[in-house]
């Protein structure tokens, strides 16, 4: 039977994976909006178009090694990456909301990296990460601070563009039947806020899996793209899942002072 620290592992793994090659499938299908992330960086609409396979092919074939084979060098990348393309949102003209909610794109791999137990030399970049490696109730705790963090991060920014009126998921409720969908997205907004709240401060196994079920659930119903954005944020949903993992590891670790024995 795998230990806890085993799960976390593979959980963030597989949710690595599929934010990478969600996000990557955008470039190759050539998704309009990522034109306005390559005007950041001043380049035109044509030369967009043309770099976004390529971009978009790096991204699949990064999360398919975190996969099969995962390494200290790729998860440091994706890291770096992950928070780079997300930052690209607010730089081109978008909420500051769309950044946080995205916290789960390098989110996980920061995550992978402090399980691993952080990157000591040069060469152990490019080492496979050992799922079956020890960790210590130091680096578990790290891992929980963080994924906790990123948690609160990537709710608290999808309730923050509910309660601003994103017009993607106006739509989106509007696609499923809903007859006010402002209404729905305000209450929406605030259950995620609340829920953001709760990860941070006070998180229980219990209502941490209300939250993953709610996400992954509502997030099921894109108006265009469905599969591939709900890929894409496996990230959030990884994240939320190893948090969930965790807790049942520290909640029993006394050197965990704020954590009380019914979560």
């Amino acid at each position: 039977m795998m230990k806890t620290e085993q799960k976390i592992h593979y959980v963030l793994r597989i949710a690595i994976a599929m934010c990478f090659i969600g996000h990557g499938s955008f470039g190759i299908i050539t998704k309009q909006i990522w034109c306005n992330y390559f005007a950041v960086f001043g380049i035109g609409t044509k030369s967009a178009y043309a770099l976004m396979p390529w971009v978009g092919g790096v991204d699949i074939a990064l999360g398919v090694l975190m996969l099969f084979r995962p390494m200290r060098a790729i998860a440091l990348w994706l890291v770096v990456w992950g928070a780079v393309t997300a930052f690209l949102r607010p730089a081109s003209g978008e909420p500051f909301a769309e950044f946080i909610e995205r916290a789960g794109n390098f989110g996980a791999p920061l995550a992978m990296l402090i399980l691993s137990g952080g990157i000591k030399s040069f060469k152990q970049l490019f080492e496979v990460i050992n799922p079956a490696a020890t960790v210590d109730d130091k680096t578990m705790a790290r891992v929980y601070n963080c994924l906790k963090v990123v948690g609160f991060f990537l709710l608290m920014g999808h309730g923050w563009l509910n309660l601003i009126q994103k017009k993607g998921l106006l739509s989106q409720y509007a696609s499923l039947g809903f007859s006010d969908p402002a209404k729905v997205a305000q209450f929406a907004g605030v259950f995620e806020i609340v829920a953001a709240l709760l990860v941070l401060f006070k998180p229980v196994r219990s209502l941490v899996l209300i939250f993953i079920i709610w996400k992954a659930a509502t997030e099921l119903f894109y108006p265009k793209y469905e599969v591939f954005e709900w890929i894409e944020r496996g990230g959030s949903y990884g994240t939320l899942l190893a948090l969930w993992l965790s807790l049942k590891q520290v909640s029993s670790n006394l050197t965990i002072p704020f954590l009380s024995k019914d979560h």
